[in-house]
């Protein structure tokens, strides 16, 4: 990966999360700034990865060759209008702000630009994220591979062929980790009406979440059912859970609410 010279324009913590993976990664920190109005959060920032920091988004967008939008969706148009007045031709733009679309970008910053955008989830923050990607025809290989790696810092990545297979990361991914958290939270409350004690029942199900997906992901040649079957003897107990989710429509739920997120995506996308 090219140490090109990259510019984090907000500090939260997804910014944090890729600054962290890069520098672990042997990037060079002096070839990364971060941008922030809170100066607390930059010199947290500089003290940990020994970044440059600045609270000049043009100065630092000028002497940048990629530039990182890590605003709220809300605030993007505020902070790109400043940024409109540089040559933007020679730089790779990196939006990870949800709902913002190429074309909404593409207006703010007035003018033709190299624009990845991107879809990281919370997990991120530990190095275990899901990134979607997507890249107008406009965008060379190189800046294409340049934001892959980029992401790649924390976790695994996916590229949609269509701006639109976005809003399907965000689904599958960007919101997904919350599924799991709700399903974490109902078993916690059933134990509890089981007489389990609180803190035995956190235990037992975090470490059957985190067991279950490192088996997923240790066995990609068998498929999810196939992983499920082999839990779930006949007539045994776990079948017995199995079939009362079943005839509650879990899967029929689980569908609706997929669909709702992306329903809720393509609303935003119209927003900003």
């Amino acid at each position: 990966m090219d140490n090109r010279h990259i510019a984090f324009i907000g500090a939260g913590n997804m910014s944090r999360s890729i600054i962290s993976g890069l520098v672990k990664s042997g990037y060079d920190a002096s070839a990364i700034s971060a941008i922030n109005p809170s100066q607390p959060k930059l010199d947290a920032l500089q003290a940990e990865f020994g970044i440059n920091i600045g609270n000049d988004n043009i100065e630092a967008c000028r002497q940048a060759d990629v530039i990182v939008l890590a605003v709220k969706p809300q605030l993007m148009a505020e902070v790109c209008g400043p940024i409109a007045s540089l040559d933007l031709s020679n730089k790779l733009i990196i939006s990870i702000a949800a709902g913002v679309s190429c074309n909404s970008l593409t207006e703010y910053l007035q003018q033709p630009i190299a624009l990845v955008r991107t879809m990281p989830n919370t997990p991120s923050m530990l190095g275990l994220g899901l990134t979607g990607l997507y890249a107008p025809d406009n965008v060379t290989s190189s800046d294409r591979a340049f934001a892959g790696k980029l992401m790649a810092a924390v976790g695994e990545i996916v590229w949609s062929q269509q701006e639109s297979g976005i809003n399907q990361v965000i689904a599958c991914a960007g919101s997904s980790p919350a599924y799991f958290f709700l399903f974490m939270e109902a078993m916690e409350q059933a134990a509890a009406g089981l007489g389990v004690a609180p803190d035995d029942a956190r235990l037992m199900i975090q470490q059957a979440a985190v067991g279950a997906a490192q088996m997923v992901k240790q066995n990609p040649q068998l498929s999810l059912a196939e992983l499920r079957a082999q839990v779930t003897s006949k007539g045994g107990t776990t079948a017995e859970a199995i079939n009362t989710f079943e005839q509650h429509n879990l899967r029929s739920t689980v569908d609706a609410a997929m669909n709702a997120a992306v329903n809720r995506a393509e609303q935003m996308a119209n927003q900003f």
